[in-house]
């Protein structure tokens, strides 16, 4: 009798074996991902994904922003004009209006890393080229007033630093202009989610096809949680074992019994 149940432990085993094998790689698979594992990554290619991670330098280091020159990973700036808007009569109308007039986002490759890794590791890459970025910090906001005559007026040092075309209809009568700029510092924990391409032998995320890549500046750290592939991996592990084990010490007191 014990023999019997022996060998079917035995044979359980040998049915578990694959489904445990397959198992752990799906689970090893999936902590590569959430520990942004180029390699695991890469299996992934063409599929969207949502990371989570720290900002970290693209392959050439460290940038630094167009108007304050801040160090950073990424930049994007825009400027506002302010005017008085004519009335239909020609006269001007003493309720303020503003239009934007230039707007510039960074498109410099930049890392992503797992909290606690090297920055200067192996990295997920990101691709802000086509990005909606979103929470990013404010490290620059500077109003510049029109020259007014025979008033001394501040120099605006920002204006040849704009990058992009200054394009717009310019109503009314000017008022000021606004100069606003935004950073990714390395550092910062970012949510990105896009699609995954392999370029030049690097991992990228990239906008997905007809929409935009979504960079979430400043989210909180996630609560530690077993993934539910890290569940099946451990229970068929368990299973695979208990099995084997004892199907093996029944089939040898069998044995020894007979």
């Amino acid at each position: 009798m014990l023999l019997v149940i022996g060998s079917a432990l035995l044979f359980a085993a040998v049915v578990l074996l694959p489904l445990t094998v397959i198992g752990l790689r799906r689970w090893l698979r999936q902590r590569g991902v959430a520990q942004l594992r180029p390699r695991s990554l890469a299996a992934l290619e063409g599929r969207r994904v949502t990371l989570s991670g720290v900002a970290a330098p693209g392959p050439a280091g460290p940038i630094t922003s167009g108007l304050a020159g801040a160090e950073c990973v990424w930049h994007g700036h825009e400027v506002l004009r302010h005017y008085w808007p004519l009335n239909h009569d020609g006269g001007t109308v003493r309720e303020r209006a503003c239009d934007p007039i230039a707007e510039y986002g960074g498109e410099e490759l930049f890392g992503l890393v797992a909290e606690g890794d090297r920055a200067d590791g192996d990295r997920v890459f990101v691709d802000p080229g086509d990005a909606e970025t979103r929470g990013a910090e404010l490290c620059l906001k500077r109003v510049v007033g029109r020259p007014q005559p025979g008033v001394a007026a501040a120099a605006d040092d920002l204006l040849p630093r704009v990058r992009g075309r200054i394009s717009g209809v310019f109503r009314g009568e000017t008022i000021e202009f606004e100069y606003r700029e935004w950073v990714i510092r390395p550092g910062a924990r970012l949510r990105v989610s896009g699609r995954v391409q392999l370029r030049e032998g690097r991992v990228v995320l990239v906008a997905p096809e007809g929409g935009k890549l979504a960079i979430e500046h400043g989210v909180d750290a996630q609560p530690a949680r077993i993934p539910p592939r890290r569940r099946e991996a451990v229970a068929l592990t368990v299973l695979f074992g208990a099995c084997a084990a004892v199907g093996a010490v029944l089939v040898l007191v069998g044995l020894s019994l007979g």
